[in-house]
């Protein structure tokens, strides 16, 4: 059965046209979705009794299944939802921190878009066992529509960061970020939203024709092919060269800033020489840098830098003129690093 939160308004309108109902049905039936959270269209009071039975008999209502839940000392929370299929998928909701934002009540979801992923990338808990098959547009979408509910809290921002590599999925991806966007679904700016890629090139230049204005983030985490090919293994697909084009054509035909993700792994990517290089990939990409202390996950040799190591190494890319940040782990005690829920649920 087919899900309704995965229709934008025109294609909800057809359907609707399909089973005999007026185009005005489409904005009562969108206000219920995600102005009031309905979670059964048992519920729409203002719509007949025939066409209820109609939206049930022909469109299901819910995505994603809570399945668990953790709450972290520093207020981020990690959900754990089933889909139709049994399969298990991560989200998390991260508040802002405190002295950082200048809206500290600023609330943002971290969405996945795969069940697992195939690029096996060593340091990350979702490609562990490998991909399993893209998310529709409909569960990518429930995600933050649960999420609200759950909480009773509005989603201000989105990173698309969560399990999987959202340019892989490119499709489903942009038409839950136009739906999650429009006015009449939750009405999120495109310029609060973020995809983050692993280093796909093409999808890189995708994105840049893209009319919405949404931010690009890339998980670099070495600026060297050879510390890069040990620890991700796209970069033998998409080299460090072939990757610095294309987020050069991004920043020029976009005309903004990108950020290149680095999560800093204690004896692998946090030298005096990575630094260096990174700067100056930084400098032609024309990119800032958030510089993030390894989150440890079970099963993993890698180790987190000490944190005098990890401003050492901030302290020599902003000498180099790189506008960087040094993120706060968040969610550490609730492993809130991507997949490591899921396997957790999945050994139990």
């Amino acid at each position: 059965m087919i899900n309704i939160k995965g229709f934008n308004r025109e294609e909800l309108i057809a359907k609707l046209a399909e089973i005999g109902e007026p185009a005005y049905r489409a904005d009562q039936i969108l206000q219920w979705i995600y102005a009031k959270q309905a979670e059964s269209f048992d519920t729409m009071t203002n719509l007949s009794a025939e066409l209820r039975k109609k939206l049930s008999e022909n469109f299901s209502l819910v995505a994603v299944k809570d399945v668990g839940q953790r709450h972290a000392t520093d207020t981020t929370e990690k959900f754990l939802f089933r889909l139709h299929d049994g399969s298990l998928i991560e989200t998390v909701l991260i508040p802002a921190t405190p002295g950082l934002s200048s809206t500290d009540d600023r609330q943002t979801v971290c969405v996945s878009t795969q069940v697992g992923c195939a690029f096996g990338c060593r340091f990350c808990a979702s490609g562990l066992e490998g991909l399993k098959r893209n998310l529709n547009v409909a569960e990518i979408v429930d995600q933050v529509c649960r999420i609200q509910k759950l909480t009773r809290q509005r989603v201000d921002n989105i990173v698309v960061m969560g399990m999987g590599e959202p340019l892989a999925n490119y499709e489903n991806v942009m038409r839950a970020l136009r739906i999650l966007n429009a006015p009449w679904a939750l009405g999120i700016g495109a310029r609060k939203m973020t995809i983050s890629t692993a280093g796909v090139a093409p999808g890189i230049r995708r994105l840049a024709e893209e009319p919405m204005q949404i931010r690009l983030a890339v998980s670099l985490h070495s600026a060297t092919d050879d510390v890069r090919d040990t620890i991700m293994p796209i970069n033998r697909k998409f080299p460090l060269k072939e990757l610095l084009a294309a987020c050069e054509y991004y920043a020029k035909v976009k005309g903004k800033m990108l950020t290149f993700e680095y999560i800093l792994i204690d004896g692998v990517n946090d030298t005096i020489e990575q630094a260096h290089k990174l700067a100056a990939f930084a400098r032609r990409a024309h990119a800032k840098v958030n510089l993030i202390p390894y989150n440890p996950v079970e099963g993993m040799t890698w180790h987190r830098p000490d944190r005098d190591r990890c401003k050492v190494f901030q302290h020599m890319l902003r000498e180099a003129g790189i506008s960087t940040m040094l993120r706060t782990e968040k969610g550490a005690d609730i492993a809130a690093a991507c997949g490591q829920l899921r396997l957790q649920h999945a050994k139990k």
